[in-house]
């Protein structure tokens, strides 16, 4: 008898610490990783590159950057939802992207996926935090999807077979979208069943997104019924090789058979089932299959270098063993977006569970004869009709069902949406009770036709940036808060120029200057006017010292920690109400009081900003005003070893590298370690700072 409960997971995790409290306004850090050059793209398939090309990011608005994690980690409770039968138990972290963590199969007592030991967040989610291990489930744009590390709703539902089902729900801000993940256990099954629907309720048509990212143990073959792959590296290239060989002969189906990270897209054939292995020396492991509509399969693997070696360090512990990424996604590559019509939806069937086939054929040289065995296998195992049929029960009888038992509550941003647009949404409800004090400004905006400015001393809160709320925002009345978010709606949109005549406008009225500053200096850098960017980011961070030293952070907290409505700004964990969860992980120690959050990130945007004009001096007096703890983070001990090579006391410099520093928010494929190590040493780079990820 399958069973959905509540339970409690303890890891070792790092807090994920308070949100970036300025707002995303630049295309996401690690977007030119994952682009191709003008040559390439002219190249490919027409309908490949339409879909690369169709709906780019112009930055993460309206979701927030997460960088306010660390390194240090202690053992925390995690929530979670586990979904049990006779033959597998599953274990969920609704709170953190509602990420499978666990896929244990009782019979054989074996884990089918690479369970990271530890909680680590780090800079590989569009807007930030993300960690490693399980399966996620990716939304949005290239890359991981912004919830990576934010709660999901969840609630049980009853599975097409009558049993318990578990629903995840969010609305993806980044398309504005609308999705649901069920995942149920047939009775007796050895297969976990994923149902997954993405909704447009728009006019409009949308960009989609969707891989499914598995983790699984690197010592496995990964085998997949293609004989190409298109293969996409960090240099900015995609080209169609052959697998499993590649041209040097090394066997590409073997995780630790390459050097370097990479990614391997397979062209599977038209009419294939859609399958991936993950096989270790026994011929025993995962598979994953689907219906069609899930087109795509992708080996991701970090390499044998030791830039790949180091960020499996960073991402879990010492000793601890490797691990790749087995993908399903919705297009060929995980560059290319399909469009999806207005009041349409895609939807599918995902199955993960265990597979054993005979070793000395899907391990042997004969590609051929090992996918044929593990296709072979699978249909014993799991008929493609069987998944055909089990999807068409889901549809047709369980994807629209009202959830039962309300297990986890996510974000109120859904439920503002399905208030001003009157979407109907069977199965997944938004209700307005989750609405909380991100989202009570735009609810009295759309009820009145006024946004209420923030309390005194503070802040504008969170920003909206679709078109109908812009159409509000520029018919409500003008002040410095309306302005401000008029002007990042007009930004997103691709006005730039009107952006900055709203920000100027809101300035002239403005007693807090430093979001209306920080947002014209991104402006004047975008433009290409280095100096006037470093003078208003200089002018930001002046201006909220100067209002800082009043007592009232920028935040609206005062030092209390309280907000002007006498609120303490503490979240519940959503477990059995219809609060949003606030605090996925929870938190050790004292969190950076809010104005010392936003000095310290102005001071890293402004001294970094006076660095490339050439004015350490400058940077030198703005560095002595930051405080001692802010200058004691990895991210600052980079940029302290920067400002000192730039006042050409290399000496200094190279302290700072032998005394050891981590940058926790060091983004995927970062190169500026090495960079700056270069400027100051003819040495190799020590390991500890070596993250490069592809050839030097």
């Amino acid at each position: 008898m399958t069973t959905v409960r509540r339970a409690v997971l303890t890891l070792p995790a790092a807090p994920l610490g308070p949100d970036n409290p300025l707002p995303a306004l630049r295309t996401p850090a690690g977007a030119g990783g994952h682009a191709v050059d003008a040559s390439t793209l002219a190249e490919l398939p027409r309908d490949m590159a339409r879909g690369i090309g169709r709906s780019p990011l112009r930055s993460l608005l309206p979701a927030p950057v997460r960088d306010g994690y660390g390194r240090e980690r202690i053992p925390t409770d995690l929530d979670t939802i586990v979904i049990e039968n006779d033959r597998l138990r599953v274990t969920v972290l609704p709170g953190l992207g509602g990420r499978v963590h666990s896929l244990h199969h009782k019979p054989t007592g074996r884990e089918l996926l690479y369970r990271n030991p530890v909680f680590q967040p780090a800079a590989f989610a569009l807007n930030g935090a993300w960690f490693s291990g399980g399966v996620e489930w990716n939304i949005g744009a290239t890359g991981h999807t912004t919830l990576s590390c934010a709660p999901l709703h969840a609630a049980t539902v009853r599975a097409p077979d009558g049993g318990p089902m578990l629903r995840l729900w969010e609305w993806e801000r980044l398309r504005d979208l609308p999705f649901q993940v069920d995942l149920w256990l047939p009775e007796g099954s050895d297969f976990l069943y994923v149902g997954v629907r993405i909704r447009n309720p728009h006019e409009r048509p949308a960009p989609v997104y969707w891989w499914s990212n598995i983790a699984v143990p690197e010592d496995r073959r990964v085998l997949v019924p293609a004989d190409a792959a298109w293969h996409h590296g960090y240099e900015r290239g995609l080209r169609r090789v052959p697998v499993p060989a590649s041209e040097d002969g090394t066997d590409r189906s073997y995780p630790r058979g390459s050097s370097h990270a990479a990614d391997w897209f397979y062209d599977l054939p038209e009419g294939q089932r859609r399958w991936i292995a993950a096989l270790d020396g026994d011929g025993t492991g995962l598979v994953q299959t689907s219906t069609d509509p899930l087109r795509g399969r992708k080996l991701f693997v970090w390499g044998t270098g030791r830039g790949g070696r180091r960020w499996q360090e960073w991402l879990t512990e010492p000793g601890t063993p490797g691990y790749a990424e087995i993908q399903a996604g919705l297009a060929r590559t995980q560059l290319e977006h399909l469009e999806l019509a207005g009041g349409a939806e895609f939807s599918w069937l995902e199955a993960y569970g265990p597979l054993a086939a005979d070793p000395a054929t899907v391990l042997g040289e004969d590609w051929a004869a090992a996918r044929a065995d593990v296709e072979r296998t699978l249909a014993g195992a799991l008929p493609r009709a069987a998944v055909d049929t089990a999807y068409t029960a889901w549809r047709e009888g369980a994807a629209d069902t009202a959830p039962d038992e309300v297990l986890a509550t996510g974000s109120g941003w859904g439920a503002l949406e399905v208030l001003r647009g009157g979407h109907e949404l069977p199965g997944t409800p938004f209700p307005e009770s989750t609405i909380g004090p991100d989202q009570e400004p735009w609810r009295e905006l759309l009820r009145t036709g006024v946004l209420p400015p923030p309390a005194e001393g503070a802040a504008p809160g969170a920003p909206l940036v679709a078109a109908p709320w812009r159409d509000m925002l520029e018919t409500a009345p003008a002040d410095p808060s309306t302005e401000y978010h008029l002007g990042i709606a007009q930004w997103h949109a691709g006005d730039r120029a009107q952006a900055v005549r709203s920000w100027e406008r809101g300035l002239k009225e403005a007693t807090v200057r430093w979001p209306l500053l920080y947002c014209l200096a991104v402006a004047d850098r975008e433009d290409g006017h280095p100096d006037r960017a470093a003078e208003r980011f200089t002018e930001a961070f002046t201006s909220h010292e100067a209002q800082d030293r009043s007592g009232q952070d920028r935040s609206g907290r005062d030092r209390s920690g309280r907000d002007g409505a006498g609120n303490d700004g503490a979240g519940g964990d959503g477990a059995g109400t219809d609060r949003p969860v606030r605090a996925p992980v929870a938190r050790h120690g004292a969190d950076p009081a809010p104005g010392d959050t936003v000095a310290a990130a102005l001071a890293r945007e402004a001294i970094e900003a006076l660095l490339a004009v050439g004015r350490p001096d400058r940077a030198r007096a703005l560095w002595s005003r930051l405080p001692e703890p802010a200058r004691r983070r990895g991210a600052f001990r980079l940029l302290e070893a920067r400002l000192l090579l730039a006042e050409g006391r290399r000496d200094e410099a190279r302290a700072v590298f032998d005394a050891g520093f981590e940058v926790a928010d060091l983004s995927e494929g970062a190169e500026i370690l090495g960079e700056i190590w270069a400027r100051l040493t003819d040495e190799p780079l020590p390991d500890a700072y070596e993250f490069r990820m592809r050839p030097s």
